[in-house]
């Protein structure tokens, strides 16, 4: 089997060129315990000839120092789990934190247990884990019971959370275009589980309460161009008059949307009105620009570390004893993507 060496010089290195113990070179990088001043120089010497840089991460755990916000999150690049990252990065900055992340590849057991692994191998004072899926959700339950932790997008049970009442945000946008006299509103969803809530609950809700007709939900994956597609299967309705309304799940969505339409010739909002969720900062600048639901993804994530640093602390209790679930506000943002029928 081969193993792995850590790359660079260790404190075992600097032991052996100066000719001292691993706990002289320790105690000189430490500065607190007197050594003597031929084996300090003698360490000092061979930490530049050698390069050493001490592990920062290493030091402050030994030293009973925690320095660090982790975060647990299975992506980092799409706009709700980036927008979440950038307030929690900031509220630490604010606070003279950094933040460590771990990224859960997949569901697998082994995964999850080593994005905790690596979190817990930092000097961190708790966890916000970024559970806008199942993976990081399982990964916050494995956290040991002592540590603190935060879920920021979504419950998770015994666990302080902020979070959108993503249900809320399906019947707003739903109920906003039933309301400027639609029939009915037609919804292009995320991934999602049927079983659960979410903005496809919201929505279907809204269409109950007003008692009218609920169309086949139009399920898509996180790409625009799955969005694309599936818009092909309305054109037809739009042309017809059935399908007046549609809803997108988020404005990645409704790009592909925005696409296929006006490749088939169809006029957003003359012929069809496009709503979407999110308000990302490419939505002002479509063409009509988006009407959508805008959520502070960054107070959300600046939220989660005011919990962690500074409300969990001062109650004296761990993520798993305090769990309280602060929902955030949402705001429907009108622009020209929509018309009163």
């Amino acid at each position: 089997m081969r193993t792995h060496r850590q790359s660079g010089p260790t404190l075992a290195d600097v032991a052996r060129r100066a000719g001292v113990s691993t706990p002289t070179v320790s105690r000189v990088l430490g500065g607190k315990v007197p050594v003597s001043a031929a084996k300090r120089d003698a360490v000092n010497a061979a930490i530049a000839e050698l390069g050493y840089r001490p592990d920062p991460a290493a030091r402050a755990l030994a030293r009973g120092q925690r320095t660090m916000v982790g975060v647990i999150a299975h992506n980092t690049t799409r706009f709700g789990y980036a927008a979440t990252l950038e307030g929690i990065q900031r509220a630490a900055a604010e606070r003279g934190l950094s933040v460590a992340i771990a990224v859960v590849e997949s569901d697998s057991d082994a995964d999850i247990d080593r994005a905790v692994d690596v979190l817990l191998a930092q000097p961190v004072l708790g966890v916000v884990a970024i559970v806008f899926d199942s993976m990081s959700r399982r990964a916050v339950e494995r956290l040991p019971h002592h540590v603190l932790r935060v879920a920021a997008g979504g419950a998770v049970d015994g666990v302080a959370s902020v979070l959108f009442d993503d249900d809320a945000v399906g019947a707003l946008a739903t109920q906003f275009l039933l309301d400027a006299g639609h029939e009915t509103v037609y919804h292009l969803a995320m991934p999602h589980d049927p079983a659960s809530g979410g903005r496809h609950a919201g929505w279907r809700a809204a269409l109950e309460r007003a008692e009218v007709s609920v169309p086949p939900l139009v399920t898509c994956t996180y790409d625009p161009q799955s969005a694309y597609e599936a818009a092909g299967g309305l054109v037809s309705g739009v042309r017809s008059g059935e399908v007046t309304a549609v809803l997108c799940g988020n404005d990645v969505l409704a790009l592909g949307v925005y696409a296929r339409f006006a490749d088939e010739g169809v006029r957003i909002p003359e012929d069809v009105s496009v709503v979407g969720c999110d308000d990302e900062q490419f939505a002002v600048m479509l063409r009509p620009s988006l009407t959508t639901v805008r959520q502070d993804f960054r107070a959300m994530g600046a939220r989660a570390v005011e919990l962690l640093t500074d409300v969990l602390p001062s109650v004296g209790g761990t993520g798993a004893r305090v769990a309280d679930v602060e929902f955030c506000d949402a705001v429907l943002v009108q622009r020209g993507s929509h018309r009163v029928v």
